[in-house]
């Protein structure tokens, strides 16, 4: 079959990046001797400096990763709500809802410190290596793309009325960045070169490799970093509620939070072993996808194979039932169902619901009996073919739509999150969703040439809710990396960036290689759709009941069945859905592979 970009094949190692810089700086690493996580690490921090819209030190990560013998990991670098942050804090406030940007929304950042725990502990080069290229990125500029641009136009108005750091950057003179010119972000690189210091500081006392990294670590947390956050906190800026307010995030905050390793989730589906981060994150409804799908009598064959109506339409529909679940269910505590909600049995009796027509319900399940409880919904009247209208971070396709758009003086530009897959000649692999921090979330802290996150607007101010706000509770979140294992080894790690379809075209990903075998850039490239019939993870939440955005490239005919089904199917260029990555490992061949998705036009795999 045809395919935009070739499939890469090699024995030495293989990543795949949403940005060509991050990937370059990946492969870099590999080639100077170091491993998997080496090349994460760098690529990681690259794609901070080149993809400033999508993602940023002061943001959030989640990964997976699989040493050889050793089954896969999470790393959780999702920061949890400041000590001060509760639902009587937003209420006392006035407001009903998180704001989608500015400081009130700011989790503890953990990006970088999970970067450092990663590198401390499972890699072999220091700080100064895996940052270097990074640091020049910043110094010599990143070539501004069209998506980049779009983003600065689009902000440019705020920036200039509100967050006048911001426009120092981003629009010098109230005057955005155009395509083609190079952004420089001078004070990042210096904040990365402060923090190499302290490395060197440390390794001249002697401490050692890892050592000398949980220097950084202090540096960022106890030192000019912290200090820096804490004090940028304590000035009111606006955010999308319309009024000027300071964070709650504290340098106690800093000092006290560190990334740490979990288990993953996972669930068997036709040989196949697929692994996700826990209920704190949005991953495990991908594996309610799978349990659901298995369920479906001849799904993937006849007229319910890959690319049918049929298939688009089950799959719509098992996606609603795991996403209800999602808004019901999951959240950082002790008392989600996880058990249930994965088993085979509830994946058939959640199955059962779904007919030949399109359901226009939420309908959440009742796992062991319990019944379900789901916030308070805004539900969108309107037909909107282009998906959802979160302010925080609309999908993907709703930052290509609107690629052209005029500047949005209340700053709601439509920005996004990045992905990373690495696999190495040992058999090492990380899959990486690096998020928040982009430039649309907050204000610019001057001396260290990035915003924070705002993740904290995924939680709740309903009382009672898994996902309520609460100190040192993780918001539940959509970043959603998925690695893949048959017979106990790691051989597929994939990713796509896109809020809440993140796990929407995860899954068509794997489905396309797991039932057709198809090939990575073949599964990559394949006509892409998604559902919007939930609310949106992202402010002010709102949901489009019904509503599927469906890839031209499907074909008229499956659109004509789809919306004879009585979905209300918008439908996208042929190429707008996803910005997928992948790289994969047969160890019966000794071959390493990687793909990457057309779509964006930034994404490359690199390798040999």
């Amino acid at each position: 079959m045809f395919t935009t970009r070739p499939e890469l094949a090699g024995t030495f190692g293989m990543v795949s990046a949403t940005h060509w810089i991050g990937a370059q700086a990946a492969m870099a690493m590999l080639e100077r001797g170091g491993n998997a996580v080496d090349a994460a690490v760098a690529g990681g921090l690259a794609l901070q400096a080149a993809e400033p819209q999508q993602n940023g030190p002061g943001g959030d990560l989640t990964l997976i990763f699989a040493e050889p013998g050793s089954p896969p990991r999470v790393l959780c670098a999702q920061g949890p709500a400041p000590e001060r942050a509760d639902v009587a804090a937003f209420r006392d406030l006035g407001l009903d809802q998180v704001p989608g940007t500015g400081l009130l929304a700011a989790v503890i950042p953990g990006a970088t410190l999970g970067w450092l725990t990663l590198l401390a502990d499972h890699g072999t080069l220091s700080f100064a290596d895996v940052v270097d290229a990074p640091v020049r990125v910043a110094e010599e500029g990143v070539p501004v793309t069209a998506r980049l641009a779009a983003a600065l136009e689009r902000m440019a108005p705020h920036f200039v009325r509100h967050w006048p750091s911001s426009a120092t950057l981003y629009a010098p003179g109230g005057v955005p960045h155009p395509v083609g010119s190079l952004l420089r972000n001078p004070a990042l690189a210096a904040t990365w070169r402060g923090l190499v210091q302290a490395e060197a500081s440390a390794s001249a006392r002697g401490a050692g490799r890892r050592e000398a990294v949980a220097a950084v670590v202090r540096e960022w947390t106890e030192g000019f970093v912290g200090k820096a956050i804490d004090a940028f906190c304590r000035t009111p800026y606006r955010d999308s509620s319309g009024t000027d307010h300071a964070g709650l995030l504290t340098a106690t905050d800093l000092a006290a939070w560190r990334p740490h390793y979990e288990d993953t989730v996972s669930v068997d589906f036709r040989g196949w072993t697929v692994h996700k981060c826990g209920f704190w994150s949005q991953g495990p409804s991908f594996l309610q996808q799978l349990t659901i799908l298995d369920a479906v009598p001849g799904f993937g064959e006849g007229r319910l194979a890959p690319g049918t109506e049929g298939y688009i339409h089950t799959i719509l529909e098992a996606t609603k039932l795991a996403l209800a679940d999602r808004d019901a269910w999951y959240g950082d505590g002790p008392d989600v169902p996880f058990e249930e909600l994965l088993s085979p049995d509830y994946g058939a009796k959640r199955a059962r619901l779904i007919s030949d027509e399109a359901s226009l319900e939420v309908r959440p399940g009742s796992p062991g009996g319990r019944m379900p409880r789901l916030p308070d919904l805004t539900v969108r009247g309107e037909f909107e073919a282009a998906g959802v209208n979160g302010l925080g971070e609309p999908n993907a396709v709703r930052a290509l739509l609107e690629a052209n758009s005029l500047p949005d003086p209340d700053g709601r530009a439509r920005t996004d999150t990045v992905h990373l897959d690495v696999v190495d000649r040992w058999g090492m692999m990380v899959s990486a969703m690096p998020s928040g921090g982009w430039l649309s979330s907050s204000p610019v802290i001057p001396e260290l040439g990035f915003p924070l996150g705002t993740r904290l607007q995924m939680a709740w101010l309903e009382e009672g809710l898994p996902n309520t706000l609460a100190p040192g509770r993780r918001p539940r979140t959509t970043l959603s990396p998925s690695l893949a294992t048959r017979g106990g080894e790691a051989v597929l790690a994939f990713g796509s960036p896109g809020g809440d379809q993140q796990d929407q075209w995860q899954p068509h990903f794997f489905l396309e290689v797991a039932l057709r075998g198809a090939g990575l850039q073949e599964a990559i490239e394949a006509p892409a759709f998604h559902s919007v019939h939930l609310p949106s993870s992202f402010y002010p939440h709102e949901a489009q009941p019904g509503v599927a955005l469906v890839e031209g490239r499907a074909g008229q005919d499956v659109v004509d069945g789809l919306r004879r089904r009585g979905h209300r199917v918008g439908v996208a260029g042929d190429w707008q859905i996803g910005r997928l990555c992948a790289v994969a490992r047969d160890p019966e061949a000794g071959l390493l592979r990687a793909g990457a998705d057309p779509r964006g036009m930034t994404a490359y795999a690199v390798g040999r």
